[in-house]
């Protein structure tokens, strides 16, 4: 076996994908001893040959066929499941999930979304087909909820930060007994949640990676979850002020027609919403009611959709993240007769500490702030912006998020963005880069360009020091491209030089435009 160990060494100096020879066997991975760890399972899975548990919610998997099937193709594979124990009320569970053959000396981990209390499969496949070792966790609990917060404190750090953590330097651990060498680099890909849990690594274990992509990152403690459960109940306190979903595109419509055609071209995304000016009053009923225009209620839901967050008895602000103009007919994910699921668990289990809470008891005038003294507002802060330390290793952090982003607002990553560059200075200016995605909604989805290559980007930053001046993009329909487009660094938009298919990224230049973000 220790010849074995010196040429794996060898092969990943090389940066060549390691030949079958130079690996421990699978099975023998089942016995390996790890701190405050147990190995509950090591085993070969052949090519194409993974399925997840059924029923979701568990701690096989979400459950539930994709439209795509993303295990279809995969290479044999090692299947690795652990339990980790940092604390007495820790149960993390992770997998590490290992090449057989080709690979690529490097490690990707994936973040979570929601609540977590699943392994992210999904994001595991594309990691594991691309030739790196993955590593996934449900972050100590069962169920995309926080049921399991109330009297658990440890379970509570488990998902704050440390189960990502464990995670990796597990992993670590796992990928150096199976092929003889530590992975060469380190990376995190996730969003949401998992953007949340990217800025935090990089926060509070800055030598766990060597580049994290952080998407759409839930962070502000219950800054995040008050504002959106004030907002629910602000567009929805009357009859008057309800807007059926119906309305959105009328309103939406209203929207692009303000705003669409000023950077050049209408194609129903707008590049830099931040200077669309748009008012619901244009929308107002001439007279009764119709499904073409909007009551005065529902013009003050409208501007409360699109105005940061006020408290109702000092006036201060709650939550400067608000929906931009373009997420219009996504309204019901924060604006919906009832408010997200997301809000509600943690409002229940973290605020007010009943599992029976019903979310039609929300009082904004007091219930604000039980939630900004609560230990859950600490626990999912994630503010630090000094990521010195970080940066000083040589990590790069890669954001990026949806303009029309209909659940995370899109300021979180703004504020950030601009917080770590105040605090670090020209260190995060050369270590940090924010994207914005005109059109794209939560992570993906939507009018935009959605699809484009995260960890190759990042990759190549780390690498081979190429900081992203311009990413190509794609959206896709039915599976095919009909778009490209360049997403720009924060502060720059996409221009169409006047000349040739606007529907090409080749056509287009990044030029500077002020972004401001208050309203």
């Amino acid at each position: 076996m220790t010849r074995y160990i010196a040429a794996a060494a060898v092969w990943i100096l090389m940066g060549t994908p390691l030949p079958a020879a130079a690996q421990a066997s699978c099975e023998s991975l089942a016995s390996l001893a790890l701190p405050n760890a147990k190995i509950l399972s090591a085993q070969v899975v052949a090519a194409g040959a993974f399925t997840p548990a059924q029923g979701g919610g568990g701690r096989g998997g979400r459950g539930g066929a994709p439209a795509v099937n993303p295990y279809a193709k995969l290479p044999e594979f090692c299947r690795v499941a652990a339990a980790l124990t940092p604390s007495s009320d820790s149960d993390i569970r992770i997998e590490v999930w290992l090449p057989a053959a080709g690979w690529n000396g490097k490690f990707q981990a994936v973040g979570n979304g929601g609540l977590a209390g699943t392994i992210a499969y999904p994001a595991m496949a594309g990691a594991l087909a691309q030739g790196y070792a993955t590593a996934s966790t449900d972050t100590g609990h069962v169920g995309n909820n926080a049921d399991f917060a109330i009297g658990h404190p440890e379970k509570m750090v488990d998902f704050s930060h440390r189960a990502i953590h464990e995670m990796a330097v597990k992993a670590k651990a796992v990928i150096q007994a199976t092929y003889g060498t530590a992975p060469r680099r380190s990376y995190f890909n996730g969003c949401s949640q998992g953007g949340r849990q990217g800025i935090t690594s990089a926060q509070r274990y800055p030598a766990d990676f060597d580049g994290i992509v952080a998407g759409a990152p839930a962070w502000g403690g219950m800054r995040l979850y008050a504002g959106r459960m004030t907002l629910n109940h602000t567009v929805n306190k009357s009859p008057d002020a309800v807007i059926p979903a119906a309305k959105y595109p009328v309103i939406h419509k209203a929207v692009m027609n303000a705003c669409d055609a000023r950077d050049g071209v209408t194609d129903g995304v707008i590049e830099n919403p931040t200077a669309c000016r748009f008012d619901p009053q244009v929308l107002a009923c001439k007279g009764e009611d119709t499904s073409a225009c909007l009551t005065a209620g529902q013009i003050a839901s409208a501007r409360a959709m699109l105005s940061p967050i006020k408290h109702p008895v000092t006036g201060q602000t709650v939550y400067d993240g608000h929906l931009w103009p373009g997420a219009e007919l996504e309204w019901d994910v924060l604006g919906g007769p009832q408010p997200n699921g997301n809000v509600v668990t943690v409002f229940r289990n973290l605020v007010i500490r009943d599992a029976k809470w019903d979310p039609k008891a929300f009082n904004p005038a007091t219930d604000i702030d039980t939630a900004m003294k609560s230990e859950g507002h600490e626990w999912l802060l994630s503010d630090n912006p000094n990521l010195k330390p970080f940066f000083d290793r040589g990590g790069k952090l890669l954001m990026y998020h949806g303009w029309a982003d209909p659940q995370v607002p899109s300021h979180t990553a703004m504020t950030y963005y601009n917080n770590v560059l105040k605090t670090v200075g020209q260190p995060a200016a050369n270590s940090m880069a924010l994207f914005m995605v005109p059109g794209m909604l939560h992570c993906n989805g939507g009018l935009g360009t959605d699809t484009f290559d995260k960890v190759g980007t990042l990759e190549a930053w780390v690498e081979r020091g190429q900081k992203p001046a311009r990413i190509v993009a794609s959206h896709l329909t039915d599976g095919k491209v009909d778009k490209t487009r360049p997403l720009c660094p924060f502060g720059q938009v996409a221009k169409w030089n006047g000349k040739g298919d606007t529907n090409d990224a080749a056509n287009f230049a990044c030029v500077a435009e002020t972004m401001t973000l208050s309203r």
